[in-house]
């Protein structure tokens, strides 16, 4: 159905596979532009090469095994958004960024999350999968936080036959939201703990057994493959739809692919910053 929403115009981008300190860069650029009036609310759609492992805001840098991590050539970089590690391969991302007065991003932030969660639903829904979002169980109190995004899902995170499927965080800046997330396609969700620190090898295994009994792939829960374009298409159909957005094809302005690339250089390139804590 379409959503209670005026008609708004948005910009899409499908960007080219690129590497995690470009990514997280580009997103943070399209955030600072929304905050300014600048670009129309946008909605980006993308994937990672080589794979890379991203840290919460606040995420330890001591959670990863950086010998590990360098001997198979996979990237680090650290999110301007909260959570857990992810390891983004095999997978479509996506984010949204706006300014807090468009209708689907505006109210507090499970407000707005819950708006886009139920667009990430229908495009779930799409490709056939039986998804869900539904609020979850607080963590008991004392509990050591899950090195591992997609071990534990958060309130209203989209789950399938009770594993996690869509990990998401969300930010806020001068007026602007950022939301971005990850929708594991295929692969061994496994691969992540090869590169996160653990007491012994029990430690490491131990984790990768609950990863696979919490957290699945569109591949593993539908028994079949689904391609990258054919998820990216249901996602800007369920959004078209369900936020009643005209979603207009564009690229970054030659004012974000400039602020890109001082925020590499300065910011998610940098051990300063990926290391920092």
């Amino acid at each position: 159905m379409t959503a209670q929403y005026p008609i708004s115009t948005w910009r899409m981008i499908i960007s080219e596979p690129a590497d995690g300190a470009w990514n997280m860069a580009v997103d943070e650029a399209i955030l600072e532009a929304s905050a300014r009036s600048e670009v129309p609310p946008t909605l980006r759609l993308y994937a990672w090469d080589p794979p890379c492992l991203s840290l919460g805001y606040a995420q330890p840098v001591s959670d990863v095994d950086l010998d590990r991590l360098q001997a198979r050539g996979w990237d680090l970089v650290r999110r301007p958004t909260g959570g857990r590690a992810i390891l983004h391969t095999d997978e479509l991302t996506y984010s949204v960024c706006g300014p807090e007065s468009e209708p689907a991003l505006s109210g507090d932030i499970l407000s707005s999350y819950q708006r886009l969660s139920a667009a990430i639903l229908a495009a779930l829904e799409n490709i056939g999968l039986a998804v869900q979002a539904l609020p979850q169980e607080k963590a008991a109190p004392g509990a050591a936080p899950e090195p591992v995004c997609f071990e534990v899902p958060s309130n209203y995170e989209i789950t399938v036959n009770g594993k996690k499927l869509v990990g998401s965080a969300q930010s806020r800046r001068k007026g602007a939201v950022l939301q971005h997330g990850t929708l594991p396609l295929h692969g061994d969700l496994t691969r992540i703990v090869q590169v996160l620190s653990f007491r012994d090898e029990a430690g490491r295994q131990n984790a990768g057994e609950r990863l696979l009994a919490r957290a699945a792939t569109v591949e593993s829960s539908l028994g079949a493959a689904v391609p990258w374009t054919s998820a990216a298409e249901a996602f800007a159909a369920a959004f078209t739809r369900r936020l009643n957005l005209d979603l207009q094809p564009g690229e970054l302005t030659a004012a974000e692919h400039a602020r890109a690339e001082e925020l590499v250089a300065e910011k998610y390139g940098s051990p300063a910053w990926n290391r920092r804590a």
